[in-house]
């Protein structure tokens, strides 16, 4: 019988590694994962092989992708409190991770999971190390890898702690939109994320950055993802328009909060200046082609289903959303 192909996977604890893992087994993939520590992913009655290291550890990087037949990079680090810790994990460890594959697995596939923020890099200092993070994964890669980078957009679903700031900010008395033009942002549930990572595993065109959106690829503005939460949570949007350089004001407060805690925050200045970003929206020529991935859930049941796991969490009443 022949062995289910190896996929070597990094990032597997965080929240879209955990749908990626669910995903990748259901098709019959064969795991091995970089793990930190302690920290274990759920694995169920999973066939997984763990190697102990971090992204600094080039032994470790070499025996995780050793005879895999494709290797996912999901991780990377979202809020630091400088720019130097976001190159740090999202530029060098991505580079020495390429570097392995090129020593110990270069016929690998390479599946390089990165931002749609990567398109402007010169929004913020994560924005930026997402860039920096792609182009030197593919440099060090060398010029005969087989490699494919994708740019989600906003992902949600359960199981996003981050996410949960949505929450917090439609139950708020009244709920900031920047003033228009209004901002476009392309949204995609994480399940179809892990669907389109696990299609580009072994098909689809090599050596190519495409973005991930879900059926509505231009995007939705901001008013209109807090309608539709608002009316499943059955509570009234009270929408105040705010100059951007309110925005930017309450980033560069955050920032100085972060400084004098000495906790990186997932909001500052460079995230301000993303949310004022006017394109986030994206197209159908940016997409994997339809043979190898189309996403399937729409906004509307994505929403639900993570309107679902707030309940599971008891922050919205079982008996509240329609």
């Amino acid at each position: 019988m022949m062995k289910a192909p190896l996929v070597a996977v990094t990032g597997a604890t965080g929240f879209l590694g955990r749908h990626v893992l669910d995903t990748l087994a259901g098709k019959g993939w064969r795991l091995r994962l970089l793990i930190r520590g302690d920290v274990l992913p759920r694995l169920a009655t999973r066939s997984v092989e763990l190697v102990r290291g971090d992204l600094a550890d080039e032994d470790a990087l070499q025996r995780l992708v050793r005879g895999a037949t494709a290797v996912v990079h999901l991780a990377g680090l979202i809020k630091a409190k400088r720019r130097a810790d976001f190159l740090a994990v999202n530029r060098d460890g991505s580079a020495r991770l390429a570097a392995a594959i090129a020593a110990a697995a270069p016929g690998a596939r390479c599946v390089l999971i990165s931002s749609l923020s990567a398109r402007e890099p010169h929004l913020s200092d994560y924005a930026g190390s997402k860039q920096a993070g792609e182009a030197a994964a593919i440099a060090a890669l060398g010029e005969k890898a087989d490699w494919v980078v994708l740019r989600p957009g906003v992902i949600y679903g359960p199981g996003d702690r981050e996410g949960l700031a949505l929450r917090r900010l439609v139950s708020a008395p009244f709920i900031p939109v920047p003033r228009a033009p209004e901002p476009r942002i392309s949204f995609v549930h994480a399940r179809d994320v892990a669907a389109a990572i696990a299609g580009v595993c072994l098909a689809g065109p090599s050596n190519a950055v495409f973005e991930v959106a879900d059926e509505r690829s231009g995007g939705y503005g901001w008013r209109e993802i807090m309608r539709r939460l608002c009316e499943m949570l059955r509570c009234e949007p009270r929408f105040v328009p705010v100059p951007d350089s309110m925005f930017l004001a309450s980033g560069a407060m955050a920032d100085a909060w972060s400084s004098i805690t000495g906790r990186p925050s997932l909001f500052g200045r460079g995230k301000a200046r993303e949310i004022l970003h006017r394109d986030w929206g994206s197209s159908a020529e940016r997409q994997l082609p339809s043979l190898v991935w189309v996403p399937g859930i729409p906004l509307q049941a994505g929403l639900q289903d993570m309107l679902g796991w707030w309940t599971s969490l008891g922050l919205v009443n079982a008996a509240a959303p329609a």
